[in-house]
């Protein structure tokens, strides 16, 4: 068997991860481990370090030779150049990193640090956190870059809504562009108008409710089940399809009620939404 000079292990499986292959694994390395010079161990959310710390170890023993190094954003990687198919499935591409200050109650900041650009990759998936706040010229690269894929664009890292309603010519762009999906974000009180402004605004140029998402946050400090209910619907009611997300401190520590688990189940499958909404209405 021939030696691979690094082999990447990742904590947890998403939708975006990479498939298993001779280079990428989700477990144990087995009865018959790669040779590889290097494991990189990555964990991404911080309720998998326990895994990642335990996915170490076997690799550790499986290949003693080998250098075995446990990141990633759980653990504070600021996250360097992109590098397509290294932790994201293929499409994915990330031309930003870090924050340049925004409302929302997320990590960004405190593991990527301050705003820059990096090189554009090829991709239709972009996962920037805070695409907008680059440079036109950059966006501007972005967009040409996705007008030249073989798939319609999908910007599930998030667009900024406070920053959309005032770049006229990126709406203007985005509306002669193939776009599968756009996202926006409805994370705390101060984004709300601006959030369902933004909704109104995508539904406008074109894109359908299916092509309009936004993560609503719930279950965070006080919240309530009547009022995450009432937010996530209230998306749905503006021309948006909501995707809640169950709120976990740094403890990874959620909630496990019931109806909290049923109000997630209902808004993260647009067609439970659509059928209980119609049935509402």
């Amino acid at each position: 068997m021939s030696e691979c000079e690094e082999i990447y292990v990742l904590a947890a499986r998403t939708s975006l991860s990479p498939d298993p292959d001779a280079t990428h694994y989700y477990g144990p390395p087995g009865l018959f481990p790669p040779r590889a010079r290097r494991v990189f161990v990555s964990c991404t959310f911080t309720w998998d370090k326990p895994r990642a710390q335990w996915l170490a170890e076997q690799w550790r023993a499986a290949l003693p030779e080998a250098e075995v190094l446990v990141g990633g954003p759980a653990y504070g990687d600021p996250g360097g150049e992109f590098v397509p198919g290294k932790f994201l499935r293929e499409g994915c591409t990330i031309t930003t990193r870090g924050c340049p200050g925004c409302a929302s109650p997320c990590l960004v900041p405190k593991r990527e640090g301050g705003f820059r650009c990096l090189t554009i990759k090829p991709g239709w998936i972009v996962q920037d956190n805070n695409l907008l706040a680059a440079p036109r010229a950059h966006v501007e690269a972005v967009l040409d870059m996705l007008d030249e894929q073989r798939k319609a664009a999908t910007f599930s890292g998030g667009l900024e809504a406070r920053r959309l309603l005032k770049m006229s010519w990126f709406v203007e762009r985005l509306a002669q562009m193939r776009v599968y999906e756009a996202w926006l974000a409805y994370d705390s009180p101060p984004e709300r108008e601006p959030a369902l402004a933004a909704i109104a605004l995508l539904r406008r140029i074109g894109l359908r409710q299916r092509q309009t998402r936004c993560y609503v946050l719930v279950g965070r400090d006080g919240d309530t089940v009547d009022e995450a209910e009432r937010r996530v619907r209230e998306v749905f009611d503006a021309g948006g399809l909501p995707f809640a997300m169950l709120w976990r401190d740094e403890n990874a520590q959620m909630r496990h009620e019931p109806e909290w688990r049923a109000l997630v189940r209902k808004w993260t499958r647009p067609a439970a939404m659509f059928a209980s909404e119609r049935t509402r209405a």
